[in-house]
């Protein structure tokens, strides 16, 4: 290193050549070759120590995995460094500190002996976000010190990982999915009659195609097994929808009625991608794009979702009327009956809608004793009766627009847990499921019971 020789001395170094200079200075003083000796020992052993330190060429390679990549919130990943000496000389002491964002907790540090020629040192350890969001793990930076404790160099490594942290996902209940939701019950088999088999556009078989779609008339045309792909492409589909207004939400932090939004949708997406559909997010802003796996391109999207300042939904709602049909699920905050008709207008003929509507006052309710639970919480006893009235009463005329449409709705409040409101969703348009306070939690609740 060709910088100057006082960078890099500790405070240590820095003592040691002022009391060398003063000791120097009294010995010339005093006469004194003995004082004289020892000041210029304190002076040139922090400038040799700095010159030795500055010639030693370490070559430190450093590598970080983070375990698993993408978590959800509260969740635990691990870190892991490997840090290699490649250069002929061991190294002296190391103090080593991980880059870590301020908001995943206090930045770890080691001290390491050293590391021999060709040795290898693993550090590791946990990180923890309660926050969802993309966080930059790195770089490392380490210190070099001497034996003497006078002379500290710093190096920093370039490389970087990046921790996402999605929000949680709770498990739904599987009674709640039906066939019909994803246009393979009788609603589309009637569509298809209507249309007339010729109408059909086939494609080849493919392992794992229902035998029931092989349309025979084209497979006796071609030679080969042929199935209806318009049916396999309805079936398959499914629109995700997120309110993310700002204006259509309260609360705030993790306790907000957004965050619950986020959260559902996330556990809804994730629960329909298990269930074999493949799928599309849109929020008021627009869709997103659609490019590999749903499932991952949704919490990928759902880590850095924030509010929007927009005062309605259109561009989301037209890009809703544009896809290709399937399940619709849309999330919504507070919604009046003349929006509640815009969205209803959405849904295709013969698909499948279901609407959760939140009661997005108890957020903020400072005698409602629900207040702030989380998506996969428990219900919060004794707020069962208040949230019912109010629930019942915010989400009513959009409820009654949106079924009237042929959208199956259920009404969350904030100590309604997801799986418990889930469960609820009526299994006909027609039916309504128990506002609020209705779903209860014990047996007598009959969490998937619509009335």
């Amino acid at each position: 290193m060709r910088s100057s020789l006082l960078t890099g001395l500790t405070t240590r170094g820095t003592s040691f050549l002022t009391a060398g200079a003063a000791t120097v200075l009294a010995g010339l003083l005093l006469g004194s070759r003995a004082l004289i000796s020892v000041g210029v020992t304190l002076i040139v052993l922090p400038l040799l120590a700095r010159l030795a330190a500055g010639r030693a060429r370490y070559r430190l390679s450093c590598t970080r995995s983070i375990s698993p990549a993408r978590v959800a919130a509260g969740t635990t990943a691990m870190v892991t460094l490997r840090l290699e000496n490649a250069s002929r000389l061991p190294t002296g002491l190391m103090l080593a500190q991980d880059g870590i964002p301020y908001a995943l907790g206090s930045r770890p540090r080691y001290v390491l002996e050293g590391i021999e020629r060709g040795g290898v040192r693993e550090l590791a350890y946990p990180l923890r976000s309660d926050l969802r969001g993309k966080f930059d793990i790195g770089p490392l930076e380490i210190r070099i010190a001497d034996a003497f404790g006078v002379v500290e160099l710093g190096r920093k490594f370039s490389a970087r990982n990046t921790l996402v942290v999605t929000p949680r996902v709770v498990a739904l209940p599987r009674a709640t999915a039906s066939s019909s939701w994803a246009g393979d019950g009788d609603g589309l088999t009637r569509s298809t009659a209507a249309a007339g088999e010729d109408d059909v556009i086939p494609r080849s078989y493919r392992s794992g195609d229902e035998l029931r779609r092989v349309h025979w008339r084209s497979t006796a045309r071609y030679g080969e097994l042929m199935v209806r792909r318009e049916e396999q492409r309805w079936r398959n589909r499914a629109q995700l929808f997120l309110d993310t207004r700002r204006a259509a939400h309260a609360g705030t932090g993790v306790a907000s009625s957004f965050e619950f939004a986020v959260s559902a949708a996330a556990s809804v997406g994730v629960h329909l991608a298990r269930e074999g559909l493949d799928g599309q997010f849109i929020t008021d802003t627009g869709a997103y794009a659609s490019g590999g796996i749903f499932e991952d391109v949704l919490l990928d999207s759902l880590a850095v979702v924030t509010t929007s300042p927009a005062q309605d939904f259109g561009r989301g709602l037209a890009a809703l009327r544009a896809g290709e049909g399937g399940l619709i699920v849309a999330i919504m905050g507070r919604l009046t009956a003349d929006a509640a008709r815009q969205l209803a207008a959405c849904r295709h003929d013969q698909s499948q809608a279901i609407a959760l509507l939140l009661a997005v006052s108890t957020w903020t309710d400072p005698g409602y004793a629900g207040q702030g639970a989380a998506a996969g919480g428990p219900a919060a006893a004794g707020g069962a009766g208040r949230s019912g009235l109010v629930s019942a009463g915010e989400t009513a005329a959009a409820e009654a627009v949106l079924r009237g449409a042929g959208w199956r709705v259920v009404s969350v409040d904030a100590a309604t847990p997801l799986a418990v409101a889930w469960g609820a969703l009526p299994r006909r348009p027609d039916q309504v499921a128990p506002a609020g306070g209705g779903y209860g939690t014990g047996a007598s609740g009959a969490a998937g019971t619509a009335r």
